[in-house]
């Protein structure tokens, strides 16, 4: 059933301008999509809900907007040049080609689908233990212990696990042998690493502070997966939190809790979210967690939140031979009142896509709606409104008789703070279902009893309850539903 609803979700982010594949009337890219009219709406009110949770409510965090190309060294400093691939696994019968680590993945998926919990957790560490190691015989002999077959061809033919690196590159440069080769980040983060003292001295900032960045990453993936869940071209959400020496357990925990909680704000279920402690640490970690969420097909990580401790600013300061130490004048140190250090990091990173097709799986419901003898089916998008990609829907109830000419004043007076929607065409039946699959909470509608007394219908979406009101208080209903306290409070 999740898989139907699944594919449900997908054929309506097309079908109601939320999702559209790249390049579609070329067939297509693999793993690459463009946000729709309605899509790019919904997305840019999620980077504004976690940009003011982050930054406008916090008085030591402050944005950056970092450079996608950056020096070839950045990416040798972070560890990227040498160690980023994925372990690919070749299906010798179907000719197909897979991660081997989402094989495993999917395997602990079904395992607790089917309540073998004990197996998942066990298949889990090994299979983290595994990577952290870059045991690539491991992976391939856990995918053949547990008899994991090629979906394609349903046989366990395999290859050998080999690595696969993820960077895009490309040159810079006027002559093609003159030019440089440089990468497309595959992350943000070390924009906000290298402008750690540009952001700090300028901005007077004192430990602890964090630097909050919103943009564009790329990952050469070989297989596309579910959707926008794992894509080429992507968005991330990352603030670095930088710490003194010694207190960043007691920061890492703080950011684990606070970011879960600010998931849960959005209405989308509490038991939809747990956390995924790593056994297996990276070498530049102390510390790592996920907070997953129960899409369709299985919990996947939404966020991660890790505590990387001085690795990548005393990286940067090794291979650069810039001094990216953080003069501390409050830090005693031999008796003097002043010390010098290498911050600790805490790191929360959040997909965009991954947390739009959360919020986009959560809200989607098929009601059944209307009496015994006239049921019908509607669909619609429970977003919270402050999120909704239009917040209100004018409707004439016809074309003529003045009805448009009041809808449209009220438009006017409505969308400088609110984005409106106005339609004439069909029964206001048919309307009302295209705003509740869009997520529009409120719906107007101007009748002939308008031109009498200036009063009109609202309807509420999620009760659909139809009310008279005066036209003066449609700003005063919006204002109480359509606002950030309820998710920032």
């Amino acid at each position: 059933m999740s898989d139907e609803i699944f594919k449900h979700v997908v054929s309506h982010a097309k079908e109601y301008g939320f999702v559209f594949p790249s390049s579609e009337i070329y067939d297509g890219l693999g793993a690459v999509y463009d946000y729709g009219q309605n899509g790019v709406e919904l997305k840019n009110n999620l980077r504004q809900y976690w940009w003011k949770a982050m930054v406008q409510m916090h008085e030591n965090i402050v944005g950056i907007d970092a450079a996608i190309f950056m020096h070839p060294k950045t990416w040798k400093a972070s560890g990227h040049i040498d160690g980023f691939s994925d372990p690919m696994i070749d299906n010798k019968d179907s000719k197909k080609r897979y991660r081997a680590d989402n094989l495993l993945e999917d395997k602990i998926a079904r395992y607790e689908k089917d309540g073998k919990t004990n197996k998942a957790q066990e298949l889990q560490n090994e299979l983290d233990a595994a990577l952290l190691e870059n045991d690539l015989a491991k992976l391939k002999s856990l995918i053949e212990q547990h008899e994991i077959a090629c979906p394609i061809s349903g046989t366990r033919n395999w290859t050998d696990v080999r690595q696969f690196n993820l960077m895009f590159s490309t040159e810079m440069g006027a002559m093609a042998e003159d030019a440089d080769k440089i990468y497309l980040r595959p992350e943000t983060a070390q924009g906000i690493f290298v402008n750690f003292l540009n952001v700090q001295k300028t901005g007077r900032m004192k430990i602890p502070f964090g630097i909050a960045q919103t943009g564009k990453a790329f990952r050469n993936e070989i297989i596309a997966r579910q959707f926008i869940m794992r894509m080429r071209e992507f968005e991330q959400m990352e603030m670095q939190f930088f710490v003194r020496p010694g207190t960043q357990q007691q920061w890492y925990e703080y950011w684990k809790e606070n970011r879960l909680n600010w998931h849960k704000k959005l209405g989308l279920g509490e038991s939809n979210y747990r956390y995924h402690d790593h056994v297996k640490l990276a070498h530049y970690a102390d510390a790592a967690v996920d907070i997953e969420f129960n899409f369709p097909f299985g919990f996947k990580e939404l966020e991660g939140i890790h505590s990387r401790t001085d690795f990548d600013l005393r990286s940067h300061q090794e291979l650069s031979g810039k001094k990216m130490q953080y003069f501390d004048a409050e830090l005693d140190e031999n008796g003097k009142a002043y010390g010098n250090y290498i911050p600790y990091v805490i790191e929360t990173s959040v997909g965009l896509d991954r947390l739009f097709l959360s919020v986009l799986c959560a809200s989607y419901k098929e009601e059944e709606v209307g009496e015994d003898d006239k049921k019908d089916t509607r669909v619609v998008l429970t977003l919270p409104p402050v999120l909704a990609p239009y917040k209100v829907a004018i409707f004439p109830l016809t074309k003529k008789d003045g009805l448009p000419e009041i809808a449209r004043k009220i438009i006017d007076d409505l969308k400088l703070d609110y984005n409106c929607f106005y339609e004439e065409k069909d029964a206001i039946g048919k309307r009302y279902r295209r705003q509740d699959a869009l997520g529009t909470p409120f719906c107007i509608t101007v009748d002939h009893e308008s031109l009498e007394n200036q009063t009109v219908t609202i309807r509420y979406r999620d009760t659909m309850l139809q009310e008279r009101i005066p036209i003066t208080r449609i700003r005063e209903i919006l204002a109480a539903e359509i606002n950030w306290h309820k998710l920032l409070a």
